[in-house]
């Protein structure tokens, strides 16, 4: 009886085990990513290393190899984990808004108020955007390009004047276009979401 019970109970804690070492597994790739993410939020992607970023999560540099090749693999993960944490606005919402003057007063608005609450954690980041991985420059790149269709209406100028347009809203939608008007000319970012409409309506 005593034998059979043993034998009924050694699978489940053969299971419980391997559950339990995935876990550990995940927790671990967590906790490295998180301090990945603390690295990039403050000393930037530039200034970021395995071994910083070891000693930020409180784990050998041999760990942080086993979860990831190299700082590229890490620092997608750290932005898809940033991201997930910290959602662009929605562009649906702004594409259902018909006319120019409402969709861009809707979409400056919130893109500089989500800039605003995140400007510490995003400077590092677009300071060092040439240190990105290729492959993370061209997301951003994709971001960027997605955010401006959706204000003016399409990713694809058919004249001179919508072509002008794209271009001033590809500008004015930058991160760093933000920074001058709301941090270095000391605007709300309700003013300088209200400038940003101004500019680019005045396109014709």
């Amino acid at each position: 009886m005593s034998i059979s019970k043993k034998h009924t109970r050694s699978p489940n804690k053969r299971q419980y085990r391997m559950r339990r070492r995935a876990e550990q597994i995940d927790e671990t790739r967590q906790r490295i990513t998180e301090a990945a993410v603390r690295l990039h939020t403050s000393v930037g992607p530039a200034n970021t290393t395995i071994a910083g970023v070891a000693e930020e999560a409180g784990v050998t540099r041999l760990t942080v190899y086993r979860h990831f090749e190299d700082l590229d693999a890490l620092f997608v993960a750290c932005m898809g984990h940033w991201s997930s944490l910290n959602p662009w606005p929605d562009l649906a919402s702004w594409r259902a808004i018909e006319a120019l003057d409402e969709r861009a007063r809707a979409a400056f608005a919130e893109l500089y108020a989500w800039y605003d609450a995140r400007q510490d954690e995003l400077l590092p980041i677009v300071r060092d955007q040439t240190a990105m991985p290729e492959s993370a420059q061209q997301a951003l790149a994709a971001q960027m390009t997605a955010i401006t269709a959706a204000i003016v209406g399409t990713d694809k100028p058919d004249d001179a004047t919508a072509h002008t347009r794209f271009a001033v809203a590809r500008l004015l939608v930058d991160f760093w276009t933000w920074r001058s008007l709301a941090i270095e000319q000391q605007l709300t970012s309700t003013r300088a979401a209200e400038a940003a409409v101004a500019m680019l309506l005045a396109v014709d």
